[in-house]
């Protein structure tokens, strides 16, 4: 299978699941930039972060349309995980990978567990508050800064689960915290010596934008309950996956 194909088919399935899951996009990327396109693992977390960049915010655009994006707790949430993000990043170059990756396995499967959970909060019309969102949010941030990954498989839990919204709507929002944490993360690698392919990129990135339209329709043919426990199993299955590579 040629590269150009790999790239196809790799940024198809990265795009379907930051369209119908509001998540996985990185942690997809990087991987298959790796393995499959033969990227250095600096220029495939460069690499990624366009792809999600622009893969979220066509994605964001779609879902707002379709009324799924809470704009203010969104923004709140996003907002608050910023400086947060960039002191865990400066933290992460001082902890042994092993770890940082059995951390993030044990907070995903939490995460998953507290999804296959019936939630009480999963509703319309909830009031949001700044403090427990931007909270929220500071925690996200300093999550994804140490760990380098799981922006959006760690934000839509957070929004059901501590801000409340229904999954749709978490699915959407979670794009908003997506693109503005890609943007901020690029902002700081401008000028940096990575080289970067963008023969690869550039098919990578737009086979991502038309399964991220794929994936929000998908998600809009099944059911909220349906989709937070598909999210969930594979959240956890990502999870198992991780604390292997990490025991191992």
């Amino acid at each position: 299978m040629t590269a150009l194909v790999l790239a196809l088919v790799a940024g198809a399935v990265t795009g379907i699941s930051l369209g119908a899951l509001g998540g996985g996009g990185s942690m997809l990327a990087v991987p298959a930039l790796i393995y499959l396109l033969g990227f250095t693992p600096a220029a495939a977390t460069t690499a990624s972060l366009v792809v999600v960049t622009v893969t979220s915010a066509t994605a964001l655009a779609a879902h707002a349309r379709a009324g799924a994006v809470h704009w203010r707790g969104g923004a709140i949430f996003a907002a608050a995980g910023l400086v947060p993000a960039a002191l865990g990043g400066a933290l992460s170059a001082r902890l042994p990978s092993a770890l940082l990756t059995g951390a993030f396995a044990v907070i995903a499967g939490v995460a998953a567990l507290r999804m296959l959970r019936p939630s009480a909060s999963e509703q319309d019309g909830i009031p949001v508050r700044p403090v427990r969102v931007a909270g929220a949010g500071a925690g996200l941030g300093a999550v994804t800064g140490v760990l380098g990954v799981g922006g959006g498989f760690l934000a839509v839990p957070a929004l059901v689960n501590v801000v409340g919204l229904r999954m749709r709507v978490a699915v959407g929002t979670s794009l908003l915290v997506i693109t503005v944490n890609s943007l901020a993360a690029l902002a700081a690698r401008t000028g940096s010596a990575v080289t970067v392919d963008w023969t690869h990129v550039a098919p990578f990135a737009a086979a991502a934008v038309l399964g991220a339209w794929d994936g929000r329709r998908l998600a809009a043919r099944i059911s909220s309950d349906l989709l937070r426990r598909l999210f969930a199993w594979a959240l956890l299955l990502v999870a198992a996956l991780m604390l292997a590579d990490a025991v191992v």
